[in-house]
């Protein structure tokens, strides 16, 4: 069976990361549910320079599916078979992670799809990776990822290694991707390991 996870990208800086994400679980012929938020757009648009008008163009532009399989959800879809417990994602990754979606989470908000995804991850017992993308951090923001981690949430902050000489900035946002693969349990070839 295809395993099937759910990327969510919020208005956090780092957009970049959830995309090469998606790209990277495509590749691997995985099926996608993904979630973006209308500020998640915002930073395509800003970070990115994508002509956010057109959306359907830059998700078939940045998200070819030859191998996987990608289902796009918008933020009020409800109806989205990611919003029930009795659908069997594998896993859901939030990157970049917000700090109002991470309050959202930690508060049980299901404000939207994604962080009513988000905790039918928690309550299912299946694997929910945020990837917070802010500093500094304030006592709040560090009580939230507590108090996610608490309930079995994975905290993977987009804090790249340098460890494996990076030369460019595919190498620093490739080296995240693959710390979050490997929390997925994943394979893949993005980095260079420590002693390899």
């Amino acid at each position: 069976m295809r395993k099937i996870f759910v990327v969510g990208i919020t208005g956090a800086s780092g957009a970049v990361y959830g995309i090469r994400l998606t790209q990277e679980l495509l590749r691997h012929d995985y099926k996608v549910h993904l979630i973006v938020t209308e500020a998640g757009w915002q930073v395509f648009h800003e970070e990115l320079g994508f002509d956010t008008t057109d959306r359907e163009r830059i998700l078939a532009e940045q998200f070819p599916t030859e191998a996987g399989e990608l289902h796009y959800h918008t933020l009020r879809d409800f109806t989205a078979p990611v919003a029930s417990g009795s659908y069997r994602s594998d896993a859901m990754v939030i990157v970049p992670c917000s700090m109002g979606t991470l309050s959202g989470i930690a508060h049980g908000a299901s404000g939207n799809l994604l962080e009513r995804t988000a905790d039918v991850m928690l309550k299912e017992g299946k694997k929910l990776v945020i990837v917070p993308r802010e500093t500094p951090l304030n006592v709040i923001q560090l009580e939230n990822m507590t108090k996610l981690a608490q309930v079995g949430a994975h905290i993977v902050p987009a804090m790249p290694g340098y460890y494996h000489k990076p030369q460019t900035m595919d190498d620093l946002v490739n080296f995240m991707v693959g710390k979050i693969l490997d929390t997925l349990d994943v394979p893949h070839d993005l980095f260079r390991r420590w002693g390899e």
